[in-house]
């Protein structure tokens, strides 16, 4: 998995898996050592890891985590961005985003799915339930926004996506995720509106800058039924080219003076977001996908930044709330025979999961595996357990090749405190409370999770979340039982978490799903 995450990664020679810096190890050196101390790891021990860097290995027992990592965690008054890159200029800590510093990122389609089930909510609330015959405005191919033009054809709509640097649009078009490119704005309206007017999807990838793109097609009369973004405007000074200069420039200017580049970006910034606000008041469905563009624009002076709101609190909460989320497998046996087989299990076990008999169908049309064959869906609560136990059934009985290793994204039902996405407008104001994601991990290294990750915000993320991480792997050999009670703990503490924040369909799946409460509010009795 360590492995795989760079083989999928954007820059694997400099370690970098996604998000301009989002590291799968702290340096060559802790790399080497890692990759050393697994291959010798009993089953017994266990490898502690501070981010990035190899720590030492314990002696512990056979339930108990094989890997425990904590990644860009700081102390709240000194979370800032300054002290942490003050830290990972002298080599003492990186950023391990969500998926990276974990070694669970499974490339675009890690995704994907995610980008996918959101524009089809977007589709179902607004449009009828297609977006066939509409027009998405995004920027950002990088290896998360690369998942949106597949998402938008999925959809049936047609996606302009704007990317300022080549390379990315070369890798999104190589592995399918991407139709066409142009660096010409006429003749990506021009492709656009000919899809649109015959109905069908189409992705197109714009090379540009987005502060200056966005605000051309904006006065050249062109209106998206649907705006987002996902450059990487997280950080200003590692992801976020401003206006006006080239890649060589923005290196050049990263290195000599970041104060500028960052005061450069964020006036870029205000001007891509004062365009998504226009077309959101001439009716265009506008919202952000988590990437703080949002409140880098406020910092720049758009006082009204905040009335796009965030997808999950618009789109993806509810689904939380039912113990819906992203759960992955992948096939360490590097057979993609193995996951036609699990496909086929999950559409079988799951025939009410219509998220599920809608994806799985999809994805193996239209998503290529990137690095170990893979699949991601949006399983339930007791979903999760349920189809790892007859995956390892099916390793026992020797009709999958190898191990199966279960993991999930950060943004899942119990996994993450971002009160500028996940956790933003929490009905009891408790959007920024961390406990939840802290509880998730502890709670899954009791349990006898493979790998247990605790992640904060580094770079320009610096004190916006806390998250959390596993990994279970089932090899067929022993009790089921430990990935089983994983992950129905995983979820549970997830939905016990909106239940406690007074979200009613959440209590109300505790209560179907037996999950034992102790909150008078949860229980419905």
């Amino acid at each position: 998995m360590l492995e795989n995450v760079l083989e999928v990664g954007e820059r694997p020679e400099d370690l970098v898996v996604y998000g301009s810096f989002g590291k799968a190890a702290r340096d060559w050196g802790s790399f080497e050592r890692t990759v050393e101390a697994l291959r010798t790891l009993e089953l017994s021990e266990t490898l502690v890891i501070q981010s990035g860097k190899p720590i030492g290995v314990f002696r512990s027992h056979e339930r108990a985590p094989l890997v425990l990592m904590a990644t860009s965690n700081l102390v709240g008054r000194w979370c800032t961005e300054e002290h942490w890159y003050e830290l990972e200029a002298a080599g003492k800590t990186m950023w391990g985003g969500y998926t990276a510093g974990d070694w669970q990122y499974i490339g675009s389609q890690g995704i994907v799915q995610g980008t996918f089930q959101t524009f089809a909510a977007v589709a179902q609330e607004h449009f009828g339930g297609s977006l066939a015959g509409r027009l998405v405005i995004t920027a950002g191919l990088g290896g998360m926004g690369g998942a949106q033009p597949l998402a938008i054809t999925m959809a049936g709509g047609v996606g302009i996506c704007v990317e300022v640097d080549a390379s990315r649009i070369d890798r999104r078009l190589d592995t399918g995720y991407l139709q066409r490119s142009t660096a010409s704005v006429d003749e990506a309206v021009a492709w656009a509106r000919e899809a649109l007017a015959a109905g069908e999807p189409l992705s197109v990838g714009l090379l540009g800058n987005a502060a200056e793109v966005l605000p051309r097609l904006a006065a050249m009369g062109v209106r998206p039924d649907v705006v987002t973004d996902q450059t990487s405007a997280h950080d200003l000074r590692q992801g976020y080219v401003p206006a006006g200069m080239t890649l060589a420039e923005w290196r050049q200017l990263r290195n000599a003076d970041p104060q500028a580049l960052k005061d450069r970006a964020r006036q870029s910034i205000a001007e891509h977001v004062r365009t998504m606000l226009r077309w959101q008041r001439d009716g265009a469905v506008a919202f952000e996908y988590g990437n703080n563009i949002r409140a880098q624009a406020a910092e720049a002076g758009v006082v009204d930044a905040f009335e796009i709101p965030m997808f999950v609190t618009r789109y993806i909460r509810p689904l939380f709330c039912r113990g819906l989320g992203p759960f992955r497998w992948v096939a360490v046996s590097g057979e993609d025979s193995d996951i036609d087989v699990i496909d086929a299990l999950a559409l079988e076990a799951f025939p009410d999961n219509e998220l599920l008999q809608r994806w799985i169908p999809m994805a193996r049309r239209f998503v290529r595996s990137q690095g170990l064959p893979a699949r991601i869906a949006w399983l339930a609560h007791g979903e999760r357990s349920r189809l790892a136990g007859m995956v390892h059934e099916a390793i026992a009985r020797g009709e999958l090749t190898g191990p199966i290793a279960f993991t999930r994204d950060h943004l899942d039902v119990g996994g993450v405190s971002q009160p500028l996405r996940e956790t933003e407008g929490m009905k009891d104001g408790t959007d920024a409370v961390s406990d939840w994601p802290l509880l998730n991990a502890l709670l899954n290294a009791g349990n006898g999770a493979d790998l247990v990750a605790i992640h904060g915000g580094g770079g320009g993320y610096a004190g916006y979340y806390q998250s959390a991480g596993l990994t279970v792997v089932a090899d067929g050999v022993g009790d089921v039982g430990r990935i089983v009670d994983t992950l129905e703990a995983d979820t549970g503490i997830g939905i016990l978490r909106y239940a406690d924040a007074g979200y009613e369909d959440a209590a109300e799946t505790a209560r179907v799903k037996n999950i034992r409460s102790l909150q008078p509010e949860v229980s419905l009795d």
